[in-house]
């Protein structure tokens, strides 16, 4: 069962991963990357450092690359419940609610499915009701129908924005 979000370290590993060859990536090319853009450098060559010393990279005057084992390491995560990253920005409108019955016998998938919509910057109202910003990234839908609980989820879009409701609210109580 996941239990997190996908670390500094993880998401320089997919990023490797994702790579259509395998030459050496030169860390200034790193942090040109849109998805590291929040880190900084430090950070990054920290996340490189630890990963260098589990052998899971391989870093040097030639540029970074993923090993072997950074391979089959990442291969494994993939073959579990799939992390997203977010593709809306903090401030997004949130005009999307989310309502979910997910069967206690996928207890795994229920709690991905939250830490998901939490990723994407929604906010809970009830344990299954959640409110956020739209649309939900399509591969992400896709993947939802994949694992199998399309018919647990029911999604309705409101006709305008919530978030300064539902901040007006909290501060209420």
């Amino acid at each position: 069962m996941l239990s997190r979000k996908m670390s500094i370290e993880e998401k320089i590993m997919r990023f490797l991963y994702d790579r259509k060859y395998l030459h050496a990536l030169a860390f200034s090319t790193l942090l040109q990357e849109p998805s590291f853009s929040s880190y900084k450098p430090q950070s990054i060559r920290n996340a490189l450092t630890k990963l260098s010393k589990q052998e899971l990279v391989r870093t040097g005057a030639d540029g970074i690359m993923l090993h072997t084992k950074g391979r089959a390491y990442i291969e494994q995560r993939m073959a579990r419940l799939q992390l997203f990253d977010s593709p809306f920005t903090k401030n997004a409108p949130k005009n999307l609610l989310v309502l979910f019955d997910i069967p206690e016998d996928c207890k795994a998938e229920r709690e991905w499915f939250r830490r998901q919509l939490r990723e994407f910057g929604y906010d809970m109202v009830q344990k299954s009701v959640w409110l956020g910003p739209s649309p939900l990234p399509k591969e992400f839908v896709e993947y939802v129908k994949t694992i199998g609980l399309r018919d647990c989820i029911k999604t309705f879009r409101l006709a305008r924005n919530q978030q300064s409701e539902l901040k007006n609210s909290k501060m209420k109580k």
